[in-house]
């Protein structure tokens, strides 16, 4: 396995991990036509416009140059905290490799070295994959409810300390 920051000619493979990773997590929780209704267009338009500019996405890449799953993360977008997990999938087929473990431990690295001593971490409280953060001792700050297609969905705001030991 091979770690890189990502590049523009990533946004089709982020876009495939990002839209399949969606509809293997979310099964069951999600409705089947929202997870189906998911556009790898529509999300390569997204990573197109994301990688175009100053972003922290990383990828893991298989020794074929296949990208398995990626990690994407920065300054929290409302100003209430300081640094801010957005996105880590990971292809199902490579999940429990420590392929996402590997991930997360970029995003926590050159999260302090941004200067940040926490993350934020939102998580469907449904997603079983919740669990993982958990042996990183954040701090469960709140939850609110959010819609995704027609369904409402209670996401659970999680706080890392990013100093904290492990």
């Amino acid at each position: 396995m091979h770690y890189r920051k990502a590049e523009l000619q990533d946004a089709g493979s982020l876009a495939y991990v990002h839209v399949h990773s969606w509809r293997t997590t979310y099964r069951g929780i999600v409705s089947e036509d929202y997870l189906q209704s998911l556009s790898i267009v529509e999300k390569e338009e997204k990573w197109i416009r994301i990688l175009s500019d100053s972003h922290h996405t990383y990828v893991c890449e298989s020794e074929k140059g296949e990208i398995l799953g990626f990690v994407s993360f920065g300054k929290e977008r409302t100003g209430e905290y300081e640094g801010e997990l957005y996105a880590i999938y990971l292809l199902k087929d490579h999940q429990g490799m420590g392929i996402g473990k590997t991930l997360f431990e970029i995003a926590r690295g050159e999260l302090r070295n941004m200067g940040f001593d926490t993350m934020w971490i939102w998580v469907l409280k449904e997603n079983p994959s919740k669990y993982f953060y958990h042996k990183y001792s954040p701090a469960l700050i709140k939850e609110e409810t959010m819609t995704i297609g027609n369904e409402r969905h209670r996401e659970e705001g999680l706080l890392l300390d990013l100093n904290q030991k492990d």
